[in-house]
């Protein structure tokens, strides 16, 4: 996610979570409900058959996989098809660990290919990470990945000219190293930052390649630390006071705003037939995730579950306190003015490393075991940046629970059962916290994402935050994507239809709230204490 989260709030197989089909565990319902015995569903027709119907593709990039997926949006209508997936695999050099864009790039292509007429084409990803473009648009290498190095001690540089409460008032961004004002810094100096014309955020570069046009997209460019939150523009004096050139950034573009056409070599290489344009939508898939969220008035919190967790509330004005910044909440902007005041949370990844550790098991068994582990037997600090970096996750974890006296997991049931209550109990610390610091009361908490298909995440997330959880859509970033789509080409209305929209065309399973809250208490206490 970070005061921005790098990604994985889609529903791609980055989740770690229970596949479709999977039973729910006790206190939840289904997806949605079979057809009596005997029966069978009709088969609706074809989308291009019905009036009023759209078709728009949502190229959707996760941390791990990218895919391409075709919407199909009309009055009561909302279906989505995958129509190719690829692979995401980032690159170790001798200089460090780089994104494969051009790979990411052929992946979108052949998915336009794949995807048949559409009436337009949207493009989102994860945050911070950037590719630079020379004085004649060329990219000036692949771009460097969140997770590199590069940024280690750059923080007090920063803070030496602009302290961290000053630097939270005028953007509201958590701390996070990897957030793409310190990339900038740990930049200073280098031959491509020298030669750069012009900086691309990850989707704005990929529509960039497709149209020739460029832009800066709003809730992507919040998770800068470059733009603030309160006039949703830049934030000229703090650029000027850190020596950031502004100038490298393209004009800012907001959800619904025209993107360009795809460019003829573009049509040709995929079989489109043109005119097509590219819409901007929340390129940030977070901000697509949570435009996703079937919510129904504000009282809600949210978790959008992936490789990261974010949890927190949809704001119309972002909390810039003292206290907001010191409990490491973040103010990122979505749509429609909407501000997300949330909590980065380390997620999946903790499990989706460890299973990579295992050689890849069976997840449903390995979840199926977890389960009847005995709860909350040992938990860590599921936002501790020791668990940021790849590589000996299950040692880590070990060294965690040994560390704080806590029972060392040794089976690949226990440590899977550590990590999902310790990311529950990170779940009920951030829905509280962002209650009490935006005043703010919630009666119900959705998760979406990959994690919303995990059932055993969405109960213990129930039983830890005392509230009802209402799980799906897992292709929320996706939904999103296509959602915003539709509603700049006049398919459906603003985010309140949208999200009606997809309550009744989508409903969430239910998760009751079970048990005492007395362990989780004692639980949060043990690791405060640690």
């Amino acid at each position: 996610m970070s005061g921005a989260l790098p990604g994985g709030a889609s529903g791609s197989s980055d989740a770690a979570g229970t596949p479709p089909g999977t039973a729910p565990a006790p206190g939840s319902r289904s997806a949605s409900p079979s057809p009596a015995p005997g029966a069978s569903a009709p088969s609706p027709p074809p989308a291009a058959a019905r009036p009023g119907a759209g078709v728009y593709a949502a190229a959707d990039l996760g941390a791990s996989s990218g895919r391409v997926m075709v919407g199909r949006v009309g009055p009561g209508l909302l279906e989505l098809t995958e129509v190719h997936r690829f692979p995401n695999r980032p690159v170790r050099l001798p200089e460090g660990l780089r994104w494969d864009i051009l790979g990411l790039y052929d992946g979108v292509l052949d998915g336009l290919a794949a995807a048949g007429p559409v009436d337009s084409v949207g493009i989102d990803s994860w945050a911070v990470d950037y590719g630079l473009l020379d004085a004649d648009g060329a990219l000036l290498g692949n771009p460097v990945h969140y997770r590199d190095d590069r940024t280690e001690g750059i923080a007090p540089t920063v803070w030496a000219t602009v302290p961290a409460d000053e630097l939270y008032a005028a953007t509201g961004l958590q701390y996070a190293p990897f957030n793409t004002l310190y990339q900038l810094v740990a930049a200073r100096g280098s031959v491509q930052l020298a030669r750069a014309a012009r900086l691309l955020l990850i989707p704005d570069l990929l529509a960039y390649w497709l149209t020739g046009e460029q832009g800066t997209e709003l809730t992507n460019a919040s998770t800068t630390q470059l733009i603030d939150p309160r006039t949703r523009d830049w934030a000229y004096g703090l650029a000027g006071r850190l020596g950031v050139d502004l100038s490298l950034f393209a004009p800012l573009r907001r959800p619904g705003d025209p993107a360009g056409l795809l460019r003829p070599e573009v049509l040709e290489r995929t079989g489109l037939t043109g005119p097509v344009p590219v819409t901007t939508v929340g390129s940030h898939d977070t901000a697509s995730a949570v435009a996703a969220v079937p919510a129904d008035g504000e009282r809600f919190a949210y978790i959008c579950t992936g490789t990261w967790s974010l949890a927190g509330l949809e704001l119309d004005a972002p909390v810039l306190t003292e206290e907001s910044r010191a409990a490491n909440f973040t103010n990122e902007l979505g749509l429609d003015g909407t501000v997300r005041h949330l909590r980065n949370i380390m997620g999946l990844w903790l499990l989706q490393e460890c299973l990579r550790a295992w050689g890849g098991p069976d997840l449903d068994g390995l979840l199926r075991d977890a389960a009847r582990v005995p709860a909350l037997r040992s938990v860590v600090d599921a936002g501790d940046a020791a668990f940021l970096a790849p590589g000996r996750m299950p040692e880590r974890i070990a060294d965690a629970c040994r560390a704080s006296g806590q029972p060392v997991p040794v089976s690949p049931a226990e440590t899977t059962r550590c990590i999902l209550d310790s990311l529950a109990l990170a779940h009920r610390a951030a829905v509280e916290d962002a209650q009490r610091l935006a005043g703010r009361s919630v009666d119900v908490v959705h998760v979406v994402g990959g994690g919303a298909r995990n059932a055993l995440l969405c109960q213990l997330t129930a039983d830890a935050c005392g509230l009802p959880v209402l799980a799906g859509p897992a292709e929320a970033a996706a939904l999103g994507n296509v959602l915003v789509q539709a509603r700049a080409h006049g398919r459906v209305g603003g985010l309140d239809g949208m999200r009606r929209l997809l309550a009744r065309t989508r409903p969430p399973a239910r998760y009751l709230p079970r048990g005492d809250d007395a362990p989780w208490r004692a639980a949060r206490a043990r690791l405060a204490g640690s």
